[in-house]
């Protein structure tokens, strides 16, 4: 079949036709022979190939992939009536090359794409605003979708070639996927938003007029260090401050980019390939399912029932019906609300609108959460009662200054009328005015926000490493508070790994290792499963095993066909047209599709899905000689029997219905018979298949945690209630008596329908105790989410489809599933649980619970500080008309207790006692009765210790003022730093219990007491301290550390749960006296 006129071979085509084609054994070994034979000759003609290579190249690669073969065919008139060598190499290639399509099956991966220079040709800013205004005539011009399927190079069967080289070529003429963001801000942004505090402000003003002062009366020398002291610190405060909100930006940053960045399905080298969504390249050919976000900008290629939601790029809520012909076009950004299909990429990152918009809004980092809500409310009221306590001081010491009752260090009146100099009141009131601010400072528990930040970001961080990823940062410390968990079945509870291991004809099993049923009854399984699917079956060219794609259930049933039955997807879907498509539906819980047959043009209906809803479309049933019998009563029954049989030994239960129909009776859901319905009825049962998807390991010990945290845990499924009920049981949800029956006091097992069909008033009275919901719609999925809402509950869902938007949205922490979960359901929810177990879910309840107790321990911690301060100042002010701590020591006090503390008690991790407490629910107040007793015992004592030594200190330890007040200082925050060990645990007596666990806290205590030490000892000036000897320094830890014993013989006394400030005793006697 060569041309005599052939002289000369090109073997390095022949080769790349030979080795990335996909021929029968047969033909590949000719082929191979043909090599064999006339080697010596092709290496004899080397040398003349190598100098026309680069023109022969040319030609060639000007022919797409998906025109190959015809391509040849066509090739420039010059070049094949030319007598030269050049014509006789290229029809060697093409008599190799070119078979009839229907010998074999085959591909090409080596010739597919045009190269870079045709490429370059391409107005691709031209083909970007097309899409984009959907312009169907300048699309037209251009030969439709397939025409710019042709410009761009792709093979829409094939896809690009999977080679970096041609996936890089791309990303340098047509850009990345990627749009840039706003800048993030910087440190020195949140340097000047901590210079904004009113305090803050008022305290430099105050620090500036003390150092003016200072200088003038003391010169530069000795004159700065009361004012320096205070700008000193200050700026720690404010530079302490803005890194831990910078570092708060920098993690919410990198939360973004993990959060969008999304994998996405495309086709290269003929595989179905699943890559990040910043990947994608201009010629990619893309699959969408429903709930996918569309990645780019695009042509439509091919589908079924394809409908978009654009409501986030044009504000429309209604769904655009999209198809190849009308419109093909495809905007970045959109969901997919229905069916499923290809796409053609035609603009990625800044060339499409999404890329536009997005580049264009920043997100905001800093949402206040309802914690930090009520945070910032609690903030405000003690800042107020801090006002008040500062200006009564300031007005006292104003008093006493001005009537001559106070004296300097050397005993002299500082004010002595008009002989007193301007510039000595001007600095004696600086002095007043910057005390009385500086107790406004300690007053305001500033860290507060801090601590919840800091836990926040804590948390996050440790979370993601336990398979969950934040998505709000709500959802940490709501989760705390969830009372009941609604979850999933499949894939959460379950491995989401199916296998089929029941396969029933009729009324009769079919064992695995001999599946005898008839050619007929064969082939309508292969119709049935092959081309009603959203999956895909690829044979490599090794012949190994089959790489079959598509969701678990999907991948399970082509698995079993494929290998069982001997199924071969190419060669089915060259013997069929599909007509039309009804893809999966939740409420109805199947998928059909019409087709026909190439070789008799009969027309047949198939349809898959829930047994139960199946079988009651059938009036008839094949057996295993393919005969159809009726399906009458017994016959029904008998098969309802099997199906519950296989559900109650937790399989899932798929049955296959059928029927031929002729071209006359294909139905239409409109009068102008454009949109075709299937049939729905009378049709014949194929078969049923029971999949098996066993329970995760260790979910059974999370159901068991939860539920001994006083979290309810509800089973929502698409199941029918047999197979829930058999996987509840399994996994804890429910326990049954030695009979199998389910216990009445353990919960009630309901379908959906049921569930939907109650009124409202019965609904809210059996809500509660519904354990497991069967056969339910993500409509019956939100009204459970909606009664619960109402009973008061804090409600955790998940979900992982697009129709479980709704139940995330509406539940108080939405849970979206990170492996099988739809874009549109990881956007409507708070968290995304990466690995989608139940156990991740638990581990976030318990990181929840850890935020909220966190933020409880810092509130205790920090409340003890501002109470023993404000009383010990106001008191030490009125009595004795001087303030015991200095500015500077008090921006200290602030600065551990604000930070250091924070950082301190916002990191311990969860405990096995968080889980073994109810859930605080959604009304409990955030300062407990608990939290009140052990933070005024605390601070009784600090009240009582210091003011012993402001008035008595001198004479106990025979000291002057100035060591006094030192001792003061000292004696203070080393009472902080011990009761931070106290505020470990507000309620276990032993609050060292996996301490050695806690580095971090260990850390800090230490930079504290170092620091404490500098200040003390080397900062004489700068802190307005003196040195304190040895047994100075153990009178001071021996008074501090007497924190511990008092801590522990607090906890012994017995408060009531109901808050002291809400009880409605308390309430009524206060209404009384109003």
């Amino acid at each position: 079949m060569v041309s005599s006129k052939t002289s000369r071979y090109d073997c390095g085509q022949l080769i790349v036709d030979i080795t990335t084609s996909t021929f029968t054994r047969a033909k590949k070994r000719w082929r191979m022979a043909y090599v064999a034979l006339y080697a010596v000759r092709v290496m004899l003609s080397l040398p003349k190939e190598l100098v026309n290579k680069r023109s022969i190249y040319k030609d060639y690669s000007e022919i797409s992939e998906h025109d190959s073969f015809g391509g040849f065919q066509r090739l420039k008139g010059s070049q094949r009536e030319s007598g030269d060598s050049n014509s006789g190499r290229l029809d060697l290639a093409l008599e190799v090359q070119a078979p009839k399509h229907d010998d074999y099956s085959y591909s090409s991966t080596a010739l597919d794409v045009k190269p870079s220079s045709d490429l370059n040709k391409i107005d691709h800013e031209g083909l970007a605003k097309l899409v984009k205004e959907k312009d169907l005539a300048a699309l037209e011009k251009l030969g439709g979708v397939a025409g710019v399927t042709t410009s761009l190079g792709t093979n829409p069967d094939n896809g690009l070639p999977g080679d970096n080289v041609e996936v890089n070529k791309r990303r340098q003429l047509f850009g990345s996927n990627t749009y840039p963001k706003p800048p993030t801000k910087g440190l020195f942004y949140f340097v000047l938003d901590a210079l904004k505090d009113m305090t803050i402000l008022i305290l430099c003003v105050c620090a500036a007029l003390a150092l003016a002062f200072g200088i003038k009366e003391y010169g530069v020398e000795e004159g700065w260090y009361e004012g320096g002291s205070i700008f000193v610190a200050v700026m720690i405060v404010i530079i302490v401050s803005s890194l831990s909100n910078f570092r708060q930006e920098i993690q919410f940053d990198k939360l973004s980019k993990i959060s969008s960045n999304i994998n996405v399905e495309i086709f290269r080298d003929r595989q179905r390939q699943e890559i990040s969504i910043f990947d994608i390249v201009v010629g990619d050919v893309g699959f969408l399912n429903i709930g996918d976000q569309i990645p780019a900008d695009g042509l439509f290629l091919d589908g079924y029932s394809f409908q978009v939601d654009e409501s986030s790029m044009t504000g429309e809520s209604d769904y655009v019906e999209v198809d190849s012909t009308k419109n093909p076009f495809l905007l970045s950004g959109a969901k997919v609300a229905d069916g499923y299909g290809r796409m053609l990429v035609t603009s990625v990152g800044m060339n499409t609108a999404w890329g536009e918009m997005m580049s264009s809004i920043s997100q905001e980092s800093n949402v206040r959460t309802p914690l930090q809500a009520r945070l910032d409310k609690l903030t405000s009221s003690i800042g107020k009662v801090g006002l008040a306590v500062a200006f009564l001081v300031l007005l006292v010491l104003l008093i006493r200054y001005f009537t001559g009752n106070t004296t300097d260090k050397y005993g002299n009146k500082e004010y002595i009328g008009s002989k007193t100099k301007t510039d000595d009141v001007l600095n004696a009131v600086v002095r007043i005015v910057s005390a009385a601010v500086t107790i406004v400072v300690v007053a305001i528990p500033e860290g507060l926000p801090l601590a919840v930040t800091l836990t926040l970001a804590y948390s996050m961080k440790r979370m993601m490493k336990d398979q969950a990823m934040v998505r709000k940062l709500s959802a940490c410390e709501t989760m705390g508070s969830a009372t009941v968990i609604c979850t999933d079945k499949t894939g959460t509870l379950t491995l989401n790994q199916m296998t089929v291991t029941k396969f029933w004809v009729g009324q009769e099993s079919i064992a695995e290792d001999s599946p005898s049923i008839t050619p007929k009854v064969r082939e309508l399984f292969y119709q049935g499963v092959g081309l009603n699917t959203t999956g895909s079956v690829f044979i490599p060219l090794s012949g190994s095993k089959p790489e079959i794609s598509g969701s678990p259930t999907e991948k399970a049933i082509l698995h079993w066909v494929v290998i069982e039955l001997g199924m071969d997807m190419e060669k089915l879907k060259s013997s069929y047209d599909i007509l039309h498509v009804e893809t999966f539906n939740s409420d109805k819980k199947r998928s059909g599709v019409l087709i026909k047959k190439k070789d008799d043009n009969s027309i047949h209906v198939h349809w898959k899905g829930a047994a139960e809803m199946i079988v009651a479309t059938c009036s008839s049933y094949y057996d295993t000689n393919g005969a159809a019998n009726p399906l009458d009563v017994d016959a029904r029954s008998k098969i309802e029997q099997i199906i519950e049989g296989m559900a109650a030994s937790s399989l899932r239960c798929i049955a296959f219905a059928h029927a031929q129909i002729s071209e006359e009776e294909i139905e239409y859901s409109d009068d102008d018979k454009t949109h075709q319905k299937l049939k729905e009825d009378g049709l014949i049962l194929l078969g049923i298949v029971g999949l098996k998807d066993p329970c995760r390991q260790g979910v059974r010990n999370a159901v068991t945690v939860c539920k001994s945290a006083g979290v309810d845990i509800k089973m929502i499924t698409g199941d029918n209630i047999f197979t829930a009920k058999a996987i509840a049981t399994e996994c804890g949800i429910l326990k049954t008596d030695h009979n199998g029956q389910v216990t009445e006091h353990d919960g009630q097992v309901i379908e959906g329908a049921e569930f939907r069909n109650y009124t409202d008033d019965e609904r809210m009275e059996k809500v509660d105790n519904i354990r497991v919901m069967a056969r339910s719609s993500p409509f019956d999925k939100l009204l459970m989410v909606q009664c619960l809402k109402k009973k008061g509950h804090v409600v955790a869902v998940t979900g992982d489809g697009t129709n479980d938007a709704p139940a995330l949205k509406e539940a108080d922490i939405g849970l979206s599933m990170g492996i099988q979960g739809t874009e549109v359901a990881k956007e409507s929810s708070d968290i995304i649980i990466l690995d989608d177990n139940f156990h991740s879910v638990a581990t976030v309840l318990r990181w929840g619970r850890c935020v909220y107790n966190n933020i409880q321990k810092f509130i205790q911690f920090q409340l003890t500080v501002n109470v023993a301060a404000l009383v010990i100042n106001f008191i030490a002010a009125v009595s004795a008309g001087e303030v015991p701590l200095t500015a500077v020591q008090l921006l200290w006090v602030n600065l551990i207790m604000d930070t250091l503390g924070a950082l301190a008690l916002a990191t311990e991790r969860p405990t096995d006692e968080l889980m073994q407490r109810r859930p605080v629910g959604r009304t409990a107040p955030l300062i407990t009765n608990i939290m009140w007793r052990n933070l005024l015992a605390q601070a009784l004592y600090q009240i009582a210790v210091l003011l012993t030594l402001q008035f008595r200190g001198e004479s106990i330890f025979n000291v002057n003022a100035a060591v006094n007040d030192t001792l003061i200082f000292n004696t203070f925050v080393l009472c902080q730093v011990f009761n931070e060990f106290n505020s470990r645990s507000m309620e276990k007596k032993n609050v060292f219990k996996g301490i050695h666990r806690n580095r971090l806290f260990i850390g800090i205590v230490g930079i504290t007491i170092l620091l404490q030490v500098v200040m003390v000892e080397f900062l004489k000036k700068f802190a307005d301290t003196e040195k304190l000897n040895v047994q100075q320094w153990v009178v001071c830890i021996a008074i501090a550390a007497l924190s511990w014993p008092i801590g522990w013989v607090v906890k012994f006394i017995h408060v009531p749960e109901e808050p002291y400030l809400l009880s409605k005793r308390a309430l009524v006697r206060f209404k009384n006296i109003l």
